[in-house]
């Protein structure tokens, strides 16, 4: 399991809210503040599950100190939130396909709001899981 900084952030009127300097975008919150920590954890094991889906790499997690480099930080609380997904590291590879293919490819893809990679890992895993299941 790999622990990731979030920080929890706090208006007047508001409830906690939760980012993650590491996938930028990643946001959640809660009431109390215990709320908020578990609500981080969803929110980052559903972002991480959805990346790769895509074939897409889970960045490294940074150091509190790289963290609160960043002036934007220093208003925040810094908690860790385990990622409890097992997040597989990316691989870049070199294929070789038809054009035709290629460009069938991309156009199913970008209907769908996948990538390239993502669209062939997800063909990849449905493959192999029907082979497995026959």
């Amino acid at each position: 399991m790999t622990n990731y900084i979030g920080l929890i952030h706090k208006d007047a009127d508001s409830d906690f809210g939760v980012s993650f300097p590491d996938f930028p975008g990643v946001v959640t919150a809660g009431s109390s503040l215990d709320e908020a920590r578990r609500m981080a954890e969803e929110a980052l094991a559903f972002h991480v599950e959805g990346m790769i889906e895509d074939g897409e790499a889970i960045p490294e997690a940074s150091s509190l100190e790289s963290v609160m480099a960043d002036t934007a930080n220093r208003e925040a609380v810094a908690i860790l939130v385990t990622l409890k997904t097992p997040a597989s590291k990316a691989v870049r590879i070199n294929v070789t396909l038809p054009e035709d293919v290629l460009e069938r490819i991309d156009a199913y893809a970008s209907k769908r709001g996948l990538s390239r990679s993502g669209f062939l890992a997800r063909a990849a895993r449905h493959e192999i899981e029907r082979d497995s299941a026959v």
